[in-house]
């Protein structure tokens, strides 16, 4: 049996994976708090099929009835309002369920428990993202990307499920830990494996189309995910998210059987397309590199440091956005849910597009040189005035729209210098510098996001990631000299 375009079928269930790595990641930062609103009304009617909110003035507390019958008794101090008070808006999420955020304090010192124990959490997520990138290219060099993406999966899908059994911030942090060891593999993976299937002038495009995948998963966890907490409830919403990727595992494992040198199902002509436009493809005596001797040469750093500066954004979206459009904007749980997918729609168009516009510039004859600077410094120049106005306007709506710029650009700029590694190394390193690449990029998402719980302010917070996309691009352009494969 032979199939045309077979490497269209391996990135596709790269991209299939990818979508549902972000549903998993996602479960926590869209679960975390939510904005329940309430209307007001003078005596509760079990008719009704609102959730409604009863005031008594001798104690200033609501009698808060949801539509399922559960009740609640609130302080106003606990509260926000919307309507000029003729809807009641209860904070309720993860946080509040497992008593991790203390109840019995204003909503304002809430809201700032809420957000530096998020980020608290996510630090202990990256550091076992950022352990898991630093050895997961090594561990896909060496067994390969069909083996690889297998023992990945089979940690973060179960880490995700188990974490319906949360009994607290303890037990909560280390099921996200035991996610980030699994969820880091598919990024130097990813590139490894675009190596083996796609020639040169393809590899950004399909870079591209891993990180649109990313971005298809961002947009659609917002929906998914409050639609499963709305109807089953967080723990429910854990298992039925988890268990997605184990069953991808069946059609990975039947399909990606071996490399297109020696894949049955490969056409010719499609192998020989794939090998020939393989520079490193030529290479007989080709060896790992270690991490000594890829950190011995200033191209990599190239990477290294290009990632490091660049990655955070990304990251403070995927974390702080839910928090930042229910505190900065009153978004209820609906709200959320059809608003913060607008920006990583932005994400998806700049992934493809970045990966195509370099893959076009290869074609019509520039080098891959000039082509990848370009492209970066394209996807720059659309991120800093996007960031600044983002956090500038009052309205929500408009607020998203920029965001979809800012994502846009970055992913524009980030699939090029995610293209770096095979552009330098034949497929032997590929994943170790990729990996180092995301090590260094978790480390700098953890520097931000310890220097965001410093900072009140959620539109300087957010303000302040333009200035990391210059230094991202100077860190590049000073150490890689021309693109080339280092010999």
């Amino acid at each position: 049996m032979k199939i045309k375009g077979l490497r269209w079928w391996v990135i596709g269930l790269i991209m299939l994976i990818t979508i549902i790595n972000y549903l998993d990641r996602g479960t926590l930062n869209y679960m975390w708090v939510a904005n329940i609103e309430y209307r007001l009304v003078d005596e509760i009617n079990s008719d009704v099929s609102d959730n409604q909110a009863q005031f008594f003035a001798v104690d200033s507390t609501y009698l808060l009835v949801a539509k399922n019958g559960d009740k609640v008794t609130q302080h106003v101090s606990k509260l926000s309002y919307k309507n000029n008070g003729e809807i009641v808006v209860n904070r309720q999420g993860i946080a509040y369920d497992l008593g991790i955020v203390d109840k019995n304090v204003t909503l304002e010192d809430a809201t700032k428990q809420a957000k530096d124990l998020l980020g608290q959490i996510t630090i202990f997520f990256m550091i076992a993202y950022g352990f898991s990138q630093l050895f997961s290219g090594k561990l896909y060099d060496r067994i390969g990307t069909r083996a690889g993406f297998l023992v990945s999966v089979l940690i973060w899908g179960t880490a995700d499920a188990l974490t319906s059994l949360a009994q607290g911030k303890v037990s909560l942090t280390g099921f996200r830990m035991m996610l980030g060891l699994g969820e880091a593999g598919p990024w130097p993976g990813a590139t490894k494996s675009n190596a083996e299937w796609f020639p040169q002038k393809e590899r950004a495009f399909a870079q591209g189309l891993f990180g649109a995948a990313a971005s298809i998963g961002s947009i659609l966890a917002p929906i998914i995910i409050l639609m499963l907490y709305v109807s089953i409830g967080w723990k429910l919403t854990f298992v039925v998210v988890g268990s997605l990727g184990l069953v991808w595992l069946i059609p990975w494992l039947i399909i990606n059987k071996k490399g297109p040198k020696e894949h049955k199902w490969i056409t010719e002509e499609e192998r020989e397309y794939i090998l020939s436009g393989q520079p490193e493809a030529k290479a007989t005596n080709e060896r790992a590199k270690s991490w000594g001797e890829l950190l011995s040469n200033r191209k990599n750093y190239s990477v290294i440091l290009g990632r490091f500066f660049l990655d955070p954004i990304w990251w403070m979206f995927v974390t702080f956005l839910p928090m930042y459009l229910v505190d900065q904007f009153q978004l209820n749980i609906k709200e959320l849910a059809f608003s913060a997918w607008i920006p990583y729609l932005g994400a998806m168009v700049g992934s493809l597009s970045g990966g195509w516009f370099s893959g076009h510039l290869i074609r019509k004859g520039k080098t891959v040189d000039r082509a990848r600077k370009t492209a970066m410094l394209i996807g720059g120049a659309i991120i800093v005035p996007a960031v600044i106005a983002s956090v500038l306007v009052p309205n929500a709506i408009v607020a998203v729209i920029l965001m979809a710029f800012v994502l846009g650009g970055f992913q524009f700029t980030i699939v090029n210098i995610q293209t770096l590694p095979s552009d330098l190394h034949g497929g032997k390193s590929v994943g170790s510098l990729a990996g180092l690449g995301g090590a260094a990029a978790v480390l700098g998402t953890i520097l931000a996001i310890l220097f965001a719980g410093q900072i009140a302010s959620w539109p300087l917070l957010f303000g302040l990631l333009a200035a990391l996309v210059p230094l991202s691009l100077l860190s590049i352009f000073l150490t890689i000299g021309k693109i080339e494969q280092i010999k």
